[in-house]
């Protein structure tokens, strides 16, 4: 019998990167779309931008930065600069998003080595970076323009999570929340389009689904209870679908790089994620938590996957 050896991997599959970030685009055709109808056709550009300048940046960054030669594009950057582009305000400056983009790709990715190397969620690191560099461009909120053809609708608008904050009440139905028809980040309002996004990937078996499980299912049982002891709090159902919480669950938690790889560690990831993000809507002075939870559990994400490994059949305790 002729023995062949060769190099590892020896199990093979069809998938491929671009493969994969291909599913990811194609999920986010319906928010993409959204975010077009809700804020008008400069929060399209922005998306669009993203997209482009990211593989362009990329491309630099791998081919001449790094002098990768043989580097070529497989769609990773794209998600990163659609992703930031939802997540960011429509009144934000092209030029203002694009030194996100920048610091989200050379500093969050490519300074830790690159994909599969980061620590980080990249988008939302630049997202954090913009917050802070520019905080007015970052909380400045425009109303829905319900137009494929308006540019921008000058009229700001305080968010509903802001609202209940300053107010402790709620200025808008579970419905338009659910649709979208609310001020926030271009890309996170429409929960139903988000969803239909969501879905095409659990198909494609492509999204860590217990992550949004135990990240939602922490924050309704963790806001219940809030609720019932002073329903200034706001009711579960509103936490929900407020703010970035969906984006952030479906889209940005789940990422595949900066998530834990056990089952076990995705459900504390998910819980650890939905208590910070409570807290600091409650008791910060930001409004929207969203994002910065992510980020913090991003850092603890090497620790959980350690305690939350498998033990190796035989292998002897030491």
């Amino acid at each position: 019998m002729k023995l062949i050896t060769g190099n590892a991997p020896h199990v093979r599959a069809n998938d491929t990167t671009s493969k994969v970030m291909t599913d990811v685009i194609i999920a986010l055709i319906p928010a993409i779309i959204g975010a077009w109808y809700f804020f008008g056709g400069y929060a399209l550009f922005l998306i669009l931008l993203g997209a482009v300048t990211g593989e362009l940046f990329e491309l630099f960054i791998m081919r001449v930065l790094r002098n990768d030669k043989s580097f070529t594009p497989n769609g990773s950057a794209a998600i990163t600069g659609i992703l930031l582009a939802m997540n960011v305000s429509s009144a934000t400056p092209w030029w203002v998003f694009l030194i996100g983009l920048a610091f989200a790709l050379g500093i969050a990715k490519h300074a830790f080595g690159g994909l599969g190397m980061n620590i980080f969620n990249p988008a939302l690191a630049g997202r954090a970076f913009l917050l802070v560099s520019f905080p007015v461009a970052m909380t400045t909120w425009y109303k829905p323009v319900l137009s494929f053809t308006k540019w921008i609708d000058v009229q700001t608008s305080a968010t509903p999570l802001a609202i209940l904050k300053e107010t402790g009440n709620v200025n808008v139905g579970y419905w338009d929340l659910f649709i979208g028809n609310r001020g926030g980040s271009i890309g996170e309002t429409s929960v139903l389009l988000l969803l239909v996004g969501f879905i095409y990937l659990v198909i494609r078996k492509r999204i860590k689904i217990m992550i949004p499980i135990s990240y939602i299912s922490t924050v309704f049982v963790m806001s219940s209870v809030f609720y019932f002891v002073n329903p200034s709090f706001g009711t579960p159902l509103f936490h929900i679908l407020s703010g970035g919480l969906m984006l952030g669950a479906l889209f940005m938690a789940t990422d595949m790089v900066t998530s834990p790889m056990t089952i076990k560690g995705q459900a504390i990831f998910g819980v650890g994620i939905g208590v910070m993000t409570l807290l600091i809507r409650y008791f910060a002075g930001y409004p929207e938590g969203v994002s910065l939870s992510i980020l913090l559990m991003n850092a603890f994400v090497p620790l959980i996957d350690k305690y939350t490994m498998p033990r190796i059949f035989g292998e002897v305790e030491s």
